[in-house]
């Protein structure tokens, strides 16, 4: 904390502390409410993050923002997730993505260098969405270690075996790994990683082990010569190997061979044929789409948030194609942990208006109740601006070499949401729920 505060203050940035009774904005996480006492029926929401506040600060002439700012989501809790934390707020205006990236590459490695004595080298690497899905299977890449999928759409497009070529028929695609050395997995990890496979959305899992120089798989029958010679070849198969193949939808496939990636790496560890490098390999993943459709709900939702810029090229195809739209997101990832990440923000309100009502499909009315300051505060001419916001526990647990947050947090909550000191959440008085004008109606049991 120390050495981010000393950082930011040598680069010219002000400490802001922004509010912690907000207003609800129900996009995203879930927020945790407060009813207001004084307004009988109304509510405040603790802040998920400051994002709305900082982007007003920046149209009120505060160039350069930061805090080390609490923020709250009523959320599943996981291992790297607690109802409330801690992140390193940033926001700056008249910048682009690469001001950004300098700034934070500059932060870490002042902090790297004052905690762990250690040096690391700067600029990060950068690498974009869709190249980190198609070689790593996430957004978030581990690059210390290969592994990396393949593609082999063209080699099965129109192949004889009806699980590959009817993906590609359907517009999907045929990705495969070669976890070298891991043919003597067992059947249990095999059917791990096909049970593995099925949670991501596939069928199954289609393998070819490689023992005592035979290639043994019961999809070999469905494969020409033409195929297996394309598979020898883009694959670098060799005595010891094993393939896995996924073949669906392109975010699909990528998604489930990116989990088991990082399982094989796992047992090729565990069976000392692979190791993973102990050092720090910072990226920057970038060019996300803008927009994300759901099917069930038949709408566009944002990606991230809907103050995110998209590419100033992408801007025409917002009305025609919005799956093309790339936004001027960024995430900083670190050993295939994401540390954080964030945008250029729209700055004219024209734009920001189209987002909300004709892309997103919030009615005026409603744009107008829920974000309506912002859009008048931004026609006194909001600057170019843009920010980043930092996991400050994530980044302590990193450098304290533990996997869970709770380690480096005084007071964690339980994965209950519960504090165990304090007994807390729990019940209030007859008289403090008549005060706010508050009944509770407790579910039955099932």
């Amino acid at each position: 904390a120390l050495a981010t505060r000393l950082y930011m203050h040598e680069k010219g940035f002000i400490e802001i502390e922004t509010p912690t009774l907000f207003k609800s904005t129900p996009e995203g996480a879930r927020e945790f409410i407060v009813p207001c006492r004084l307004q009988p029926g109304l509510f405040y929401a603790l802040p998920q993050s400051p994002q709305q506040f900082k982007q007003i600060l920046m149209v009120a002439g505060v160039d350069k923002y930061f805090q080390l700012a609490r923020c709250y989501r009523d959320e599943d809790l996981r291992a790297d997730r607690q109802p409330e934390f801690t992140q390193i707020d940033i926001e700056m205006s008249f910048v682009d993505r690469e001001d950004i990236y300098s700034l934070i590459e500059g932060l870490l490695a002042r902090i790297w260098k004052e905690i762990l004595g250690i040096e690391i080298a700067v600029p990060f690497p950068r690498i974009a969405f869709r190249d980190a899905m198609n070689r790593f299977g996430t957004d978030k890449p581990d690059t210390r270690f290969g592994l990396e999928l393949v593609d082999l759409t063209d080699e099965f497009r129109g192949s004889n075996f009806r699980v590959f070529s009817n993906a590609v028929a359907a517009g999907g695609v045929v990705k495969a790994i070669n976890a070298k050395g891991l043919a003597c997995v067992t059947q249990g990890q095999i059917e791990a990683m096909t049970e593995m496979a099925r949670a991501g959305g596939l069928k199954g899992l289609a393998y070819i082990k490689v023992e005592n120089g035979e290639w043994k798989s019961p999809i070999l029958k469905f494969l020409s010569e033409t195929e297996k010679q394309a598979l020898q070849q883009k694959l670098n198969i060799e005595e010891g190997d094993l393939i896995l193949f996924a073949a669906d939808r392109w975010e699909t496939a990528c998604e489930v061979l990116g989990r088991i990636r990082l399982y094989s790496a796992q047992l090729l560890t565990q069976l000392g044929k692979l190791r993973i490098p102990d050092r720090y390999d910072f990226c920057w993943i970038e060019d996300f789409p803008l927009l994300s459709y759901d099917k069930e709900n038949q709408r566009w939702y944002s990606t991230h948030h809907p103050f995110t810029a998209p590419v100033p090229e992408d801007v025409p195809l917002l009305k025609t194609d919005p799956h093309k739209v790339r936004g001027q997101h960024y995430d900083i990832v670190l050993n295939g942990v994401e540390l954080g990440g964030g945008s250029i923000r729209i700055h004219q309100p024209e734009l920001q208006k189209l987002i909300f009502e004709e892309v997103l499909k919030i009615p005026p009315q409603e744009t107008r109740l829920r974000f309506g300051y912002m859009l008048e505060a931004f026609k006194y001419g909001a600057p170019p601006h843009g920010g980043i916001a930092l996991g400050f526990d994530r980044l302590c647990a990193i450098l304290c070499k533990t996997q869970s947050i709770r380690d480096v947090i005084a007071f964690p909550k339980t994965a209950k949401g519960t504090c165990l000191m304090t007994d807390s959440p729990s019940t209030v008085s007859p008289k403090q729920l008549r005060e706010l004008h508050i009944e509770v109606k407790i579910p039955p049991k099932l």
